[in-house]
């Protein structure tokens, strides 16, 4: 009876922590609205399976325990009670599957008119690019990387010369503009994740991953890593400021293009091009799209 009684209670104390813990999602800045639907889908089943599986398992010692009078009953197969058990489950995989899966086809599905924006991650900061006035990132390796061209933008790839870069831990963007995040790693695995936008995603050493998002509230977020990527792991943080379309422009304005740090670092493309290995394979981001 005693563990009857504890399990019970276990049960009772999980639903009033949900529904009376401080601690629950941060207010939404984005358009991901499926994914917080999801998640909520998500929780209710295995709240709904976590109920009712240890209410039961609290009868049965109550309803089964020993005591005179009462034998019990050994069914080693109980075809009926597994084919029930099979269905259930598989309802309930499935109800949790289908949102995320309506959910990750928009995730990946960006719109033509999408701002481009590359997000370099390295131990232990975040370094970000925009496309200059062309509309189209310069293709970039690790082979090109020097202590004047910290991108690694290809320096022959005169889609490069007018690209913005931030080096440094803070990036602005636009409110209500769709947003393609452009994810590359120098070094490690590491994860960019902004917990109001609802979006993340690994950045992974020697491949361009992405995903894109619509920020819906001015404001200031916290760019965090969310992928153990060493021992400073927890200081690999960032920040970003969704802002209206004309202080964005403005900022964005004051930034120095890939050609003007070139021509600051008195080091031209030729000596550039020296940092490039024959055959490397270069990638370019355009608008909407990676090519």
């Amino acid at each position: 009876m005693a563990v009857a009684i504890v399990i019970a209670l276990l049960v009772l104390g999980s639903i009033a922590f949900h529904l009376f813990s401080p601690w629950w999602l941060t207010p939404r800045a984005s358009n991901w609205g499926s994914i917080d639907d999801a998640l909520m889908v998500t929780l209710y089943i295995c709240a709904v399976a976590f109920v009712v599986l240890n209410l039961f398992i609290a009868w049965s010692i109550v309803r089964y325990r020993n005591r005179p009078g009462h034998k019990a009953h050994f069914d080693p197969e109980n075809t009926k009670l597994e084919k029930r058990l099979t269905f259930w489950t598989a309802v309930g995989i499935a109800g949790m599957l289908a949102p995320g899966l309506v959910a990750w086809h928009e995730f990946v599905t960006v719109p033509k008119n999408a701002t481009v924006v590359e997000a370099t991650g390295q131990q232990w900061q975040w370094a970000f690019r925009f496309p200059g006035p062309d509309g189209v990132l310069g293709s970039a390796n690790v082979s090109h990387m020097t202590p004047e061209n910290t991108f690694g933008i290809n320096p022959r790839d005169p889609f490069g010369r007018d690209d913005v870069l931030i080096e440094g831990n803070e990036l602005r963007l636009p409110v209500d503009k769709p947003v393609k995040m452009v994810l590359r790693s120098k070094d490690v695995l590491h994860d960019f994740y902004v917990p109001q936008f609802r979006a993340k995603m690994d950045l992974v050493p020697g491949i361009v991953t992405y995903f894109w998002m619509t920020p819906t509230k001015k404001g200031t977020y916290e760019i965090l890593c969310a992928e153990l990527c060493g021992t400073g792991h927890h200081v690999m943080r960032g920040t970003v400021i969704v802002a209206n379309e004309r202080d964005f422009g403005s900022w964005l304005g004051e930034q120095p293009t890939f050609g003007q740090i070139m021509a600051e670092a008195g080091t031209d493309g030729a000596q550039l091009a020296q940092a490039s290995a024959p055959g490397a394979s270069d990638s370019r981001t355009g608008v909407g799209g990676t090519r």
